[in-house]
């Protein structure tokens, strides 16, 4: 080749020399960030990919960061109600004390009452002053806001937990499906025989009590006699001109009376055996959920709704239907990377301070306090205790209702979110981190054609030298 003009061997080596010093630039590049994809141009389909596996990266962190947040506001709260159950059980323990009137001076009894006082007003400042990050946890601002509740049909309804839709509402319906019942024996007379001495046996959920009645003893005086002591035994009896009906003063599967004779004549009827009967639990449904009943409480829960419900006497004892509305509140924590109502989590804290510890049957704490319907000089020992029992049930319910989340909830699903941050980790680093082995092979073989196409370059600009051979 003889032409000079145009030297097509060094066009050639110099665009392979080019393309050798790229690969040697991207291969330098690659190795001193560590990373394999730096522009679009590297890897389209790989950048795509690595930056939606990044967003669901950052997405399961904050999850992760949500949910230790979390266990820190309930550990907080769990504090708070550990220190008023303790409380609760000096209450109880301060009011049995009491009960034995003919041991203690009336000035220990008001000094028994002043410590009441103060054990009241400490667990109405804990339950205001318990918060994290300046939110209060225990005073009621994180219970859930409702509306249209019927209290003819609904004694009380407590929200446990729920999902609730943004700016939207959950409705919650319930229907009776069965009735409930108290127990119930039936006594068909106007009253006793002249000759018929009897001695009776009465007894119920609270205790038991032996009556003793003369013959000719009217039903009246003996369904009298039997409602003196009501609170003592959990039974009551109304007469009427066929004869007496005995009835347990709860409603339920737990509530049961027996009337039997110990001497003298005595026959009842319609109960489940000679002598006794039970009652029957409400049947209901919440939402279409078969309820857990107790009498006539009732309460679901599952993962949209956790709601536990007093029915109404005259609501839980016939058929019917009604509902509300849960329009907010509660303690919203977002612990999964999907920020749809699915993977958010709501949690329900009522107040337990003393006026609403307790429940509307027992009574609520606060009437334990100085000038209240149950304070010690009142003597009504059997009932604050009820109420103090009826308040620790709540606050320890709470309690495994917050321990409960957080062991099940909180923890399982940040070691659920730590595996799939690892797995995310990895499929991202393996479209988008350079591996370095096979890198520096690439980049000692850049370096090799790089120097081999530098030294043909330069060959091929040194051949057209060779026709000034033809001018000599």
């Amino acid at each position: 080749m003889s032409r000079i003009n145009t030297n097509v061997s060094s066009l050639i080596a110099s665009r392979v020399l080019n393309t050798q010093t790229d690969a040697l630039t991207r291969s330098l590049e690659r190795l001193s960030t560590g990373v394999k994809i730096n522009r679009g141009a590297d890897d389209p389909a790989g950048l795509i990919a690595s930056e939606s596996l990044r967003s669901e990266k950052a997405a399961i962190q904050a999850a992760i960061a949500n949910a230790g947040r979390a266990a820190n506001v309930l550990s907080v709260a769990e504090a708070g109600l550990q220190e008023i159950s303790s409380l609760l059980l000096s209450l109880e323990d301060l009011v049995d004390r009491t009960s034995s009137q003919a041991g203690l001076s009336k000035d220990e009894v008001r000094a028994n009452q002043l410590e009441i006082d103060s054990i009241l007003s400490t667990i109405n400042r804990i339950a205001g002053s318990t918060s994290f990050n300046g939110e209060k946890l225990l005073d009621g601002s994180l219970g859930y806001t409702t509306s249209g509740i019927n209290s003819s049909n609904l004694a009380a309804a407590r929200i446990a937990s729920a999902r609730i839709p943004d700016n939207g509402s959950t409705a919650v319906v319930v229907q009776v499906t069965q009735s409930a019942q108290t127990a119930q024996l039936l006594f068909a007379g106007a009253g006793l025989a002249a000759s018929n001495n009897v001695t009776l046996e009465v007894g119920g959920i609270h205790g038991t009590e032996v009556f003793s009645f003369a013959g000719s003893a009217a039903a009246s005086a003996i369904a009298f006699a039997i409602n003196q002591t009501r609170d003592l035994t959990g039974v009551s009896a109304t007469a009427s001109a066929t004869g007496i009906r005995f009835n347990s003063t709860n409603y339920g599967s737990d509530a049961f009376i027996t009337v039997r004779a110990i001497s003298g004549t005595f026959t009842v009827s319609g109960g489940s055996s000679a002598d006794r009967d039970e009652g029957r639990d409400a049947g209901v449904l919440i939402n279409g959920v078969v309820a857990n009943t107790r009498g006539l409480d009732a309460s679901v829960n599952s993962s949209a709704l956790g709601v536990n419900l007093t029915l109404s006497s005259t609501f839980g004892t016939a058929l019917g239907t009604t509902s509300f509305y849960i329009k907010g509140g509660g303690a919203g924590f977002a612990i999964a990377p999907s920020l749809e109502l699915s993977g958010r989590e709501s949690l329900g804290i009522d107040a337990v301070t003393p006026g609403n510890l307790g429940n509307s049957v027992a009574g609520f704490l606060s009437s334990l306090g100085t000038g209240q319907t149950n304070q010690l000089s009142a003597g009504n020992f059997a009932q604050s205790q009820r109420i103090i029992r009826a308040s620790i049930d709540q606050v320890s319910s709470l309690r495994g209702r917050l321990g409960a989340f957080q062991r099940n909830t909180l923890e399982s699903t940040v070691s659920a979110l730590g595996v799939a941050l690892e797995n995310t980790t990895a499929a991202e680093s393996a479209i988008r981190d350079t591996d370095f082995a096979e890198e520096t092979s690439r980049l000692t073989r850049a370096q090799i054609l790089v120097q081999s196409a530098t030294q043909i370059l330069q060959l091929a600009n040194a051949a057209p030298q060779s026709v000034l051979s033809l001018l000599r």
